[in-house]
């Protein structure tokens, strides 16, 4: 069972650079969707659900049966379209377990009273090692703390869904300074994905055409990132890696929608209780430097 592969298909969200996957068993036609994106306007507040919307039609033209709605982390990037799924079509929204984690980190951070910080806004809390079925496929749940403390990778036969942990060759490697983030866990995760057999295939959940790429790319190998990443390349010692991703992370601006992303993911992609008015509100913590 757990031999066999997944179909796969990817739908690239250019707004954000993200790419969601619709992964289903051939035999079964039991399919997962994995990082959707909810179209958000920042400059209006205005959200719809365009980019579900084409994967879910894309799952009832070939057939499918979405169970689940599968988070590789809390994004900061984008927000995400898991409640949305669920909402079409009843699939189950999971993450992995230390979401929790990231709830505690952020919920003083937002002033957040209503929220619990014991993950139960979602469905189900993967832990490392866990295996969950889709159809005849098994889907392993591989814990890849660095980027975020809740990040995972889900490995289908030969593909793993890699999240932010890993980018294309040419790109490198995910930044490790938010809050809960930590370089050194981020190299051990990666060498962790590279253990794997050279010819398993890697997709990633973002893309940006490094310089010189003329399109955009997300699926790579083992054996490529281990010879051409350029981050992370075989011989690139542990020390070597933290020094260059602490240096080059403290260069970056904070994502443009990483505040809005990060209060809603968290609650599985709910946004806040709706006020009197009937209007959802997100919060911007406001900091004076003195």
């Amino acid at each position: 069972m757990g031999t066999m592969k997944p179909e796969i298909e990817a739908f690239f969200d250019e707004p954000t650079n993200t790419v969601s996957y619709l992964v289903w068993d051939a035999a079964t036609r039991k399919a997962a969707v994995i990082d959707p994106v909810l179209d958000y306007d920042h400059r209006s507040g205005e959200v719809d659900n365009r980019s579900a919307d084409e994967i879910l039609a894309r799952a009832k033209a070939l057939g499918l049966e979405v169970e689940w709605a599968l988070e590789t982390h809390v994004h900061a990037d984008h927000l995400s379209g898991a409640p949305y799924i669920k909402a079409q079509t009843g699939a189950r929204i999971g993450i992995g377990e230390h979401v929790r984690d990231v709830q505690k980190i952020f919920r003083p951070v937002f002033n957040i009273e209503d929220m619990k910080t014991d993950g139960s806004d979602f469905d189900h809390l993967f832990v490392d090692g866990e295996t969950l079925h889709l159809g005849n496929l098994q889907v392993e749940i591989i814990h890849t703390p660095g980027h975020t403390p809740a990040c995972v990778a889900y490995k289908i036969s030969d593909a793993v869904f890699v999240g932010d942990t890993l980018f294309m060759p040419d790109y490198g490697t995910a930044r490790a300074d938010f809050p809960g983030g930590d370089a050194r866990q981020l190299y051990r995760s990666i060498k962790k994905l590279l253990s794997l057999p050279g010819d398993t295939r890697l997709f990633m959940c973002h893309d940006y055409k490094a310089p010189g790429r003329d399109e955009y790319a997300w699926e790579t190998t083992v054996a490529d990132e281990r010879k051409h990443n350029k981050h992370v390349h075989e011989g690139v010692s542990e020390d070597e890696f933290v020094k260059m991703r602490e240096t080059r992370d403290a260069t970056l601006a904070a994502p443009t929608l990483l505040l809005p992303s990060i209060q809603v993911n968290m609650r599985a992609g709910k946004f806040p209780p709706a006020e009197n008015n009937g209007v959802h509100y997100l919060l911007i913590p406001v900091k004076m430097k003195h």
